[in-house]
């Protein structure tokens, strides 16, 4: 049996689509999903949607690559991730044009509820959680302060590159500019 949908219910669709903040690539997401049938159950009231809980355990040693040791590590606890509840933080002096040397920065950020690198490896391994405002930037996981065998201490950072998010260090003796974030969480520590 073939059901012919009317060019005007069709735009109403993707009129509600577009409301609800489908963006083209969720669309085609949606067409390709194999189990169309469980949301028309939602739809009449048979089944319904429960969101993943997302949880990051920032207590646990942080990754660690070969050749470094952790300076130091800010734990965090249980953390169930919710993008609501993370902001962008910069500092003053990084705004405006204007620059800071990481390890200012750091001193500057010792009071700011930081978060460390467990919750950028956390996102690398679900980039989908990833909010889309964070492209074109480097966002820095303070937390987690590395020395390197060279010596000299670095801070990990997330950013977007050829399609995918990376990982990527930077050493503290270098400024940090206004595309340098700090994650926080909103909730002071």
């Amino acid at each position: 049996m073939s059901i012919l949908y009317s060019i005007d219910q069709m735009n109403q669709l993707g009129d509600a689509l577009e409301a609800a903040g489908f963006a083209l690539d969720d669309v085609t997401k949606l067409r390709s999903y194999s189990d169309l049938a469980a949301i028309k159950n939602v739809l009449k009231g048979l089944a319904q949607i429960v969101n993943v809980k997302h949880v990051i355990d920032c207590d646990a040693d942080p990754f660690l690559p070969e050749g470094w040791k952790v300076e130091s590590h800010k734990k965090g606890g249980q953390l169930e991730w919710d993008p609501t509840k993370v902001r962008l933080h910069l500092s003053s002096s990084q705004q405006n044009g204007k620059s800071i040397e990481g390890n200012e920065l750091r001193k500057e950020l010792e009071n700011e509820s930081v978060l460390n690198a467990n919750v950028l490896d956390f996102l690398l391994k679900h980039p989908e959680l990833i909010p889309e405002e964070w492209k074109g930037k480097y966002v820095f996981f303070w937390g987690t302060v590395y020395r390197r065998s060279d010596g000299d201490l670095y801070v990990r950072c997330l950013y977007r590159s050829d399609g995918r998010w990376r990982w990527d260090d930077r050493w503290l003796g270098l400024g940090r500019f206004d595309g340098y974030p700090a994650a926080c969480s909103q909730v002071s520590s």
